[in-house]
Formats: structure tokens, C-alpha cells, sequence
């Protein structure tokens, strides 16, 4: 006996009657499509927020190892290739923009770090070279 839709009582389709509908087909991609617009902004939202902390990580290291030098040396460095040669970096790590010379250093203009420094020259500091804004509104150059 044949019910509704030329399909047998017994639940099993028949040979035409196998597969998925145009209108099934659309209501599942529609869904998916759905969950990957709720779900893109979180990604998106979560890879900047991972490069802001890896700048701010970044920017800590470099400043703790500019005054580090600073102590040791009685002297500020010249630039953040000073800290590569005196080996207190391995590497400069990279900005925000993904690149290494982009660092805007901080001149000392006469600012002295150190009871013992002698010369009032150098760098007593960097920050980002990016002119894009932050997640918190304040430019990345400004931190």
C-alpha cells in the first residue's frame, strides 16, 4: 500500500524517491550559514585581540631590555640593534604591522635612567610605529 508521496507504509523510500530535496538542501546550508555569521566576529574579534597582546608583550620586552642595558652598560643604546649585539635580544620581535623596522624609538634627550650612566644620549624607550587603533580606541603608537 502506498502512502503519502509514493513512499510504502513500511517508511522505506523507493528507488525515486532517495535523497535529500532542494528545499532540505537549503534549509541546511541556510543554517550553517547562520552559525558562520555568529561565529566569524568572535574569530575575528579574538585574532586581534591575540596580536594587541603580542604587541603589548612585545613593547615590555623591549623597554625592559633598553633600561636593562641602560644599567648595565651606564649608557642608553643607540638603537634596538645595540641590544642585538650586546645579546640581551635574540631577535627583534616583530610590530604590530608584522614588521621589525617599523619601532619608533624614544630619544633620551638628555634623560638619564641610571645614577651611574655617564652618556645622556640614545634610546630610552619604543613604540609602535602602527597608526591603526587599537581595540580600546587609543592608537597603537601611543602605547
Amino acid at each position: 500500500m502506498l502512502g503519502f508521496l509514493g513512499r510504502k507504509m513500511n517508511g522505506r523510500a523507493t528507488g525515486r524517491n532517495r535523497g535529500f530535496t532542494l528545499l532540505e538542501m537549503m534549509v541546511v546550508i541556510s543554517i550553517i550559514l547562520i552559525l558562520l555569521s555568529l561565529a566569524m566576529p568572535l574569530y575575528s574579534h579574538s585574532v586581534t585581540r591575540a596580536r594587541e597582546e603580542n604587541l603589548r608583550h612585545n613593547l615590555e620586552t623591549l623597554n625592559q631590555m633598553i633600561f636593562q642595558y641602560t644599567l648595565d652598560k651606564q649608557k642608553a643604546p643607540q638603537g634596538l640593534e645595540d641590544l642585538m649585539q650586546a645579546k640581551y635580544l635574540d631577535r627583534i620581535p616583530e610590530d604590530i604591522t608584522g614588521t621589525v623596522d617599523t619601532w619608533v624609538p624614544e630619544p633620551a634627550d638628555g634623560a638619564i635612567l641610571s645614577l651611574d650612566q655617564t652618556d645622556a644620549s640614545g634610546i630610552i624607550g619604543v613604540h609602535s610605529g602602527s597608526n591603526q587603533v587599537g581595540s580600546d580606541g587609543t592608537a597603537y603608537s601611543s602605547w
